[in-house]
């Protein structure tokens, strides 16, 4: 039985930038053409191929302002992709960085103090569930351990 699951972008999220809706600072989303370099998808969880179309714009994955809704920059495909099957394993595309930030969040949105930090990609998610184990965390977030990009959120299974 699965403790965690990885959660992507929400479908009905990304459909609204995919179709122009403004983002967290009321502008439209940047369209550019992948290079191939690695430009990772926070809806379907793989990187946009060469060639391919995909969106920048600042993303903040909180339901309301507040002080700790961290907002940033994120990348979709500008063309609607199937989003992410949620599950107990982190996708592929997240193998290749050595490590991200977790973070613990409550039930209303705000940092729990002490979960922070960054971990080696192979020991997320044990160390998600040593967050997991205090009662206060609600959800974790995953970000770039050197932009502090938005990657995904983890839940309790």
């Amino acid at each position: 039985m699965a403790l965690i699951r990885f959660v992507a972008m929400p479908t009905e999220q990304a459909r609204a930038y995919q179709r122009g809706a403004p983002d967290a600072y009321g502008n439209p989303p940047e369209r550019r053409v992948s290079d191939g370099s690695g430009i990772p998808c926070r809806h379907c969880l793989r990187h946009v191929a060469a060639g391919e179309g995909y969106l920048t714009f600042a993303y903040r994955p909180f339901p309301t302002l507040q002080p700790y809704a961290e907002t940033g920059p994120v990348f979709l495909h500008a063309a609607e992709c199937e989003r992410a099957p949620e599950g107990d394993v982190l996708s592929p595309m997240f193998r290749a960085t050595p490590d991200y930030i977790l973070r613990g969040y409550s039930a209303d949105d705000r940092i729990v103090y002490g979960t922070g930090g960054v971990v080696a990609t192979h020991k997320i998610c044990g160390r998600a569930h040593e967050i997991f184990e205090r009662v206060e965390v609600a959800y974790v977030h995953m970000r770039s351990a050197r932009n502090n990009c938005y990657q995904l959120r983890i839940e309790r299974a």
